[in-house]
C-alpha cells in the first residue's frame, strides 16, 4: 500500500500546523481534524491511507477513536500511528492494543516519523 493521504487528528492547532507542514514537505496530502467528531466526518468524506492520532482531546480521546475506527469494517484497514505527549510504556501498549500500528511521542522527530510511515507503506 502506498501512503499518500494522511489524516492528522490533534486538538492543538500548533501541532496540526507542524505535522501538516512536515508531511506536505515530504509529498503527502494532508487533512486535519481537531476532535473525534471531525475525524469521523473526514473519514466519511475521503478515506485516508494513514491516520496520525493524538490521545488527549476533548470528548472522545484518541484511544477510544482508534478502537472505534478499527472496529468499523470499512476503516479497519487504515493504519493508525498514535502521536502523543504520553510517553509511558503502559500508554504505548494500550494504544497498540486498541489497534494502532505504531506509537510516536511528541515532540515528533521528523526522521523517526518518516521512517515509521515508510515501514507501513
Amino acid at each position: 500500500m502506498t501512503i499518500k493521504n494522511v489524516l492528522v487528528v490533534d486538538d492543538s492547532k500548533t501541532e496540526l500546523m507542524y505535522l501538516t507542514d512536515l508531511l506536505q514537505k515530504n509529498g503527502f496530502s494532508v487533512r486535519t481534524a481537531e476532535d473525534a467528531e471531525h475525524a469521523l466526518k473526514q473519514l466519511a468524506d475521503q478515506k485516508p491511507d494513514l491516520i496520525l492520532m493524538d490521545i488527549v482531546m476533548p470528548g472522545q480521546n484518541g484511544f477510544q477513536l482508534t478502537r472505534s475506527i478499527n472496529r468499523t469494517p470499512e476503516y479497519a484497514d487504515i493504519p493508525i500511528i498514535i502521536c502523543t505527549s504520553k510517553n509511558l510504556e503502559t500508554d504505548r501498549v494500550w494504544g497498540l492494543r486498541q489497534g494502532a500500528k505504531d506509537y510516536i511521542t511528541k515532540p515528533v522527530d521528523p526522521v523517526e516519523l518518516m521512517d515509521k510511515i515508510k515501514a507501513l507503506g
